[in-house]
C-alpha cells in the first residue's frame, strides 16, 4: 500500500542527528588507538568545517559528518554523499538510493574496497561486492570516513586494495526526544515519465539517560516505496529497523555498547533499453528514457493443454521483471575497558545474516532430458537448437506436472533466481599499552567466518508471470523423487584470522606509524555439481550413477568434489606526519596489501585443479594538508603497483561475477580538496582528482591469441573527477548546490569502447519552522533536486577485457523530494 497520507518530508533533526563522533577509523580500538585524547565515545569534533574534516593521519582519508549527509536527498544511499570525496565515483541506478548503483575509489570496484559498518564488513564474503542500496538509514549515521589507499591493521577485508569507508553510527543522547521524517518525491525529467512517485516514513525514538550510570538507547524504523525509474513495471519497497544501547562504564571513556540493524528490499532490477558500442552518436534522447518492458506487461503465461506438449512464452522473463529481494540484519558489539593506567582492551564482536536472491527465469520440462538425465542443465534453449542464447533447463525425474494440465509432456516457465543464504560472526579486539603519553604500541586479533550457502532451485509463476514466491528455496518444485532440481548448489566457508601490531610514536613534530598485518584465509569449497569448464559454469545433475555416467561421456567434466585453498602474508605498513608549522603538515604511507580471489574465480578452478593466484600491491600516499577551524584542505598523490591484478565485474545474464588476471597493473594519480567557511553562514568545498593506470602485458586468451590490454587503461575507472559545493545560511532559509563533472571511462580492457564523461547537480534547501514559532525549533521543510539539469548519461556499467557494450545503465534522471522533520 503506498503512503498516500503522506506529507512532504526529509530528515531527522540536525539537533538529534549530529552527534560528535571522531570516525578515523573503523573499530573501537583503531579509533582509540589513533589518537589517545579522541575517544570514540565522548570525544568533541572541532576540525570539521561545514561537515567535512581531514583527519591527521599519516593516509589521506576525509571524513564527512551528519551535518553534510543530512543535507542530501533523505534515505539516499550513503554511497552516493559519499560522491563529494575526491577520488570517489558513484552512479546511482536510482535518484532515490534504493536500486544500488556502482562505485569506485581511485579507479577500484566495491570488490576492492572495504565498507564497514561501526566495525562490521559490508561486502559480500564470497565475491566482495558491495550492495549499496542496503545502506543505514542516514538519519542515524555519526560520520562516514573514506580512507584513499590502505586499510587499518585490524581491517576484517580479504581484497580491501583501493580504499575503506568506515561508518559510525550515533550514539543515543543523554536527552528524551522523537524525531520524525515523511517525504514525498518524484521522478520530474524531461520527455513522459509520467507519475514515478517516492514515499518514505522515518521515526526515531531516544530514551535519553535511564540510570544514574547513564545508560541511554535509541530505536528508529523507515519505509520507502518507489515506482520503478524508467520501466513502466516494478519499483520498491524497502523497510527498515535500527537500535542502539549503551552503557558508560566508570572509567569516562569506558563503555559497553550493543547496537542491531535489520533492512527488507523487495525490487526489481532496475533496467534500461540503451545499449552503447562506442558509436559517436548522441545518447539517448530524453524521452525514450522512458519505456514498457518487452512482455507486454500485463500478460499471461501459457496455458496448458491436456495430452499436448505446450510451450512457453516471454510473460515474466524480461529484465525488469526480476525480483532481488533481500533480508539483512546484523547485531554489533563495542566495548573499552582500561585495565590500568596504561592498558585498555577493546573488544567489537559481532553476527549478521543475509538472505538474498537475483536472477529470472528459466525453462522447466516436465520430465528427463534428452540424454536421459535429470536436474539442472546448462544447455541451449530446448525447443530450439539453434538459438544461441545458452541457460539452465530444469528437468523433472518421474514426471511432475509443472502446468497442472495432466499431463507430463510440457515446457514450462519457472522462476530461477541464484539463492545465497550467509551467517556470519566476527571480532575485532585491540589491546593498548602507553608507554608514555608521546608512545603507545597495540596488538590485534580479527576474526571474520562466513558460511555461505549458494543454490538455485526453481518456484512457479503465477498466471501474470509474476512469481508465486519470491524465494523459491521457501517452497521449491520438486520432482517425483522428492527433489528439488538446481541450477547450482555448492556450500562455502571464508575464514579469515589475522594477526596485527602497531607502534605510534610521537618526536616532536614528527608522528611516526610502524605496522605490521598478517593474515590466515582459508577457503572451504564444496560444489555439488558437475563443473563443466573453467569459467565455472555446471550442470547439476541429480543422481550419483548419473552424475558418474555424465563425466565418463564428457571428458575433461569434473564431479562434485571438495577443495581448500589457503592464503597467507606478511604486510607491513609504515606511515609518518610532520607538523611544518601550525596547522599545516606533510604526510606519507606504504603498505603492501593482499586480495584474496572471489567465490566465483575459486569454483571456476576446480575444473583445472590449478588455484588462483592471489592479488599483491604495493601502495604509496605523499601529501600536504591543511587543518584550521576554518579550513579544511588536503593534496595527495598516490602510486599502487599490482601483481595478478584481478579486476571482477557483475554480468547480468549469467547472474555472477565474471573475474580476470590483467598481470602487473601500474594506478597513479592525485586527489585534494579544500574546504573554507570564510564566515558562519557561508560555505565553500571543491574536490578533484586525476587518475591514470597502465596494463603491463597483452593478456592472453588462449593458446595463441593475446588481447591487447598492453599500455592500456583499467576499465570502469573515469580519468578524473572535480566537484564543488557552497552553502548559506540565509537566516530562517538555508541553500545548499553541489554539482560534480566525471570525466571517460573505458568499458573494456582494450580501450575500443569510452563512455563519454558527465556533470551532475544538485541543490537542497532548508526552511527552518522554529524561525515562526520558537515551539518548532527542531523542525524544518527540506527541499531537495537531484540531476537538476536532467543529463543523459550512462551510470553503471559491466566492464570486462573486451566487453562490448551490450548492457549499460542510464543514470538516474531528475528527481525531486520534498521533506518534513519534527522533533521534541
Amino acid at each position: 500500500m503506498k503512503f498516500k497520507y503522506l506529507l512532504a518530508a526529509s530528515a531527522v533533526s540536525t539537533a538529534t542527528a549530529m552527534l560528535a563522533v571522531p570516525a578515523a577509523a573503523q573499530s573501537t580500538g583503531s579509533v582509540d588507538f589513533d589518537d589517545s585524547s579522541v575517544i570514540v565515545v565522548s570525544g568533541t569534533r572541532s576540525k570539521d568545517v561545514g561537515g567535512v574534516e581531514i583527519p591527521d593521519s599519516p593516509k589521506a582519508k576525509v571524513t564527512l559528518d551528519s551535518e553534510l549527509i543530512m543535507r542530501q536527498a533523505p534515505g539516499q544511499t550513503i554511497n552516493d554523499t559519499l560522491n563529494l570525496v575526491p577520488g570517489v565515483s558513484f552512479t546511482n541506478n536510482d535518484p532515490f538510493g534504493s536500486l544500488g548503483g556502482s562505485f569506485t575509489i581511485r579507479g577500484f570496484g566495491s570488490d576492492r574496497i572495504s565498507q564497514t559498518f561501526d566495525g562490521l564488513p559490508l561486502n559480500d564474503s564470497g565475491n566482495y561486492a558491495l550492495y549499496t542500496n542496503q545502506m543505514i538509514d542516514p538519519e542515524i549515521i555519526g560520520s562516514a570516513t573514506v580512507t584513499l589507499g590502505s586499510t587499518d591493521v585490524d581491517s576484517p577485508t580479504a581484497a580491501a586494495a583501493g580504499g575503506t569507508i568506515n561508518i559510525l553510527s550515533k550514539t543515543p543522547d543523554d536527552e528524551f526526544g522523537v524525531s520524525t521524517t515523511l517525504t514525498y518525491g518524484n521522478v520530474i525529467a524531461r520527455g513522459d515519465p509520467g507519475d514515478r512517485m517516492m514515499y518514505r516514513f522515518f521515526g526515531k525514538v531516544e530514551t535519553g539517560e535511564l540510570t544514574p550510570g547513564g545508560l541511554k538507547a535509541y530505536v528508529s524504523a523507515s519505509r520507502t516505496e518507489n515506482d520503478s525509474v524508467f520501466s513502466n513495471y516494478g519499483g520498491v519497497d524497502k523497510q527498515q529497523y535500527n537500535a542502539k544501547i549503551f552503557q558508560p562504564l566508570g572509567n569516562a571513556d569506558d563503555f559497553i555498547s550493543l547496537a542491531g540493524h535489520y533492512n527488507e528490499n523487495r525490487n526489481n532490477f532496475n533496467g534500461s533499453t540503451y545499449r552503447y558500442t562506442g558509436e559517436p552518436s548522441p545518447l539517448q534522447d530524453p524521452e525514450d528514457r522512458f519505456y514498457e518492458v518487452s512482455d507486454g506487461t500485463p500478460c499471461a503465461t501459457v496455458t496448458g493443454t491436456p495430452g499436448v506438449q505446450d510451450g512457453y512464452n516471454s510473460c515474466g522473463t524480461p529484465f525488469e521483471r526480476r525480483y532481488n529481494p533481500s533480508n539483512t540484519g546484523n547485531i554489533r558489539g563495542a566495548s573499552r575497558f582500561t585495565l590500568t593506567d596504561a592498558l585498555t582492551l577493546t573488544v567489537d564482536p559481532s553476527f549478521q545474516y543475509v538472505k538474498a536472491n537475483g536472477g529470472g527465469t528459466s525453462v522447466g520440462f516436465e520430465g528427463a532430458s534428452p540424454d536421459g538425465y535429470t536436474g539442472g542443465i546448462f544447455t541451449t534453449d530446448p525447443r530450439n537448437p539453434n538459438r544461441p542464447d545458452r541457460g539452465t533447463t530444469y528437468y523433472y525425474f518421474g514426471g511432475v506436472d509443472l502446468n497442472g494440465d495432466g499431463d507430463t509432456l510440457d515446457y514450462v516457465n519457472v522462476l530461477s533466481p541464484s539463492h545465497t543464504r550467509t551467517n556470519r560472526y566476527g571480532v575485532i579486539a585491540n589491546l593498548i599499552y602507553e608507554i608514555n603519553p608521546d608512545h603507545r604500541v597495540r596488538l590485534a586479533y580479527t576474526l571474520d567466518h562466513a558460511r555461505h550457502r549458494q543454490t538455485g532451485t526453481a518456484g512457479s509463476l503465477l498466471g501474470n508471470g509474476e512469481p508465486v514466491d519470491i524465494y523459491p528455496v521457501n517452497d521449491p518444485l520438486l520432482d517425483a523423487n522428492g527433489v528439488a532440481p538446481q541450477k547450482r548448489n555448492r556450500k562455502s566457508f571464508a575464514i579469515l584470522h589475522q594477526a596485527a601490531a602497531q607502534y605510534r610514536g610521537e618526536f616532536g613534530g614528527l608522528t611516526a606509524e610502524l605496522g605490521l598485518r598478517v593474515p590466515f584465509f582459508e577457503r572451504e569449497l564444496n560444489q555439488y555439481c558437475v563443473t563443466t569448464d573453467p569459467s565455472g559454469n555446471v550442470n547439476c545433475i541429480n543422481g550419483s550413477e548419473d552424475i558418474a555416467e555424465y563425466v565418463a561421456a564428457n571428458g575433461g567434466a569434473v564431479a562434485p568434489v571438495s577443495a581448500n585453498y589457503n592464503y597467507d602474508a606478511v604486510l607491513p605498513n609504515v606511515g609518518l606526519t610532520y607538523e611544518v608549522a601550525s596547522g599545516a603538515s606533510v604526510f606519507a604511507s606504504y603498505a603492501k596489501n593482499l586480495s584474496v580471489p572471489g567465490t566465483d574465480a575459486l569454483y571456476g578452478s576446480l575444473y583445472t585443479g590449478i588455484a588462483p593466484e592471489p592479488e599483491t600491491s604495493h601502495s604509496v600516499d605523499v601529501g600536504v594538508r591543511y587543518q584550521t577551524q576554518t579550513v579544511q584542505a588536503q593534496l595527495t598523490g598516490w602510486f599502487n603497483r599490482y601483481n595478478n591484478r584481478l579486476a571482477s565485474a557483475y554480468d547480468p545474464v549469467a547472474d555472477r561475477t565474471i573475474t580476470r588476471n590483467l598481470g602487473k597493473v601500474d594506478k597513479y594519480g592525485v586527489d585534494g580538496s579544500i574546504a573554507w567557511k570564510p564566515s558562519e553562514p557561508v560555505l565553500f568545498y571543491v574536490f578533484g582528482s586525476y587518475l591514470k593506470s597502465d596494463i603491463e602485458e597483452d593478456v592472453q586468451i588462449g593458446a595463441n591469441s593475446f588481447a591487447a590490454t598492453g599500455g592500456k587503461r583499467e576499465a570502469g575507472a573515469p580519468k578524473f573527477t572535480v566537484g564543488a559545493r557552497t552553502q548559506f545560511d540565509l537566516g530562517p532559509v538555508e541553500f545548499g548546490a553541489q554539482v560534480k563533472r566525471t570525466g571517460s571511462r573505458y568499458l573494456n580492457d582494450i580501450n575500443t569502447i569510452e563512455l563519454p564523461g558527465y556533470t551532475v547537480a544538485d541543490i537542497d534547501a532548508r526552511l527552518s519552522l522554529g524561525y515562526f514559532d520558537e515551539d518548532l525549533d527542531e523542525a524544518y521543510f527540506q527541499l531537495n533536486v537531484m540531476n537538476l539539469f536532467d543529463e543523459v548519461y550512462i551510470g553503471s556499467a559491466p566492464t570486462g577485457l573486451t566487453t562490448s557494450g551490450e548492457f549499460v545503465n542510464i543514470g538516474a534522471p531528475r528527481a525531486f523530494t520534498a521533506s518534513l522533520v519534527w522533533g521534541f
